[in-house]
């Protein structure tokens, strides 16, 4: 169940070398995401969020554009925690949709995941 973002692209190339080498890999991910995208060497399973990628792009985009911007250290230092904050919040619902996919949880149960 990779994390998007720098979790993902330490985990990529390792989830797509045992996808070669024939090992059955399957893949957890969002529905919405940055960087996780099907590949022909691992099985994807999604679920649903309540946010859409434009959402997710809009914050992400905002976040990098604050650094660039100019202010005292404690406006900056604000406008970072604020950042982090609404990102996280993203990973939170994502993790609690999981939780509460049933449907995705029965599967993972049965399959030994």
């Amino acid at each position: 169940v990779p994390v998007d973002g720098s979790h993902w692209l330490s985990m990529q190339e390792v989830v797509d070398s045992l996808g070669q080498k024939g090992h059955e890999v399957v893949v957890v991910a969002p529905e919405v995401t940055m960087r996780i995208k099907p590949s022909k060497n691992f099985v994807m399973k999604m679920y649903s969020v309540p946010y859409t990628q434009e959402e997710m792009e809009k914050e992400f985009q905002a976040f990098f554009h604050f650094s660039f911007e100019q202010g005292s250290f404690l406006e900056r230092f604000v406008k970072a925690y604020q950042g982090i904050k609404r990102i996280t919040d993203f990973g939170v619902s994502s993790c609690g949709h999981l939780l509460q996919n049933k449907e995705l949880i029965r599967y993972l149960e049965e399959s030994k995941f």
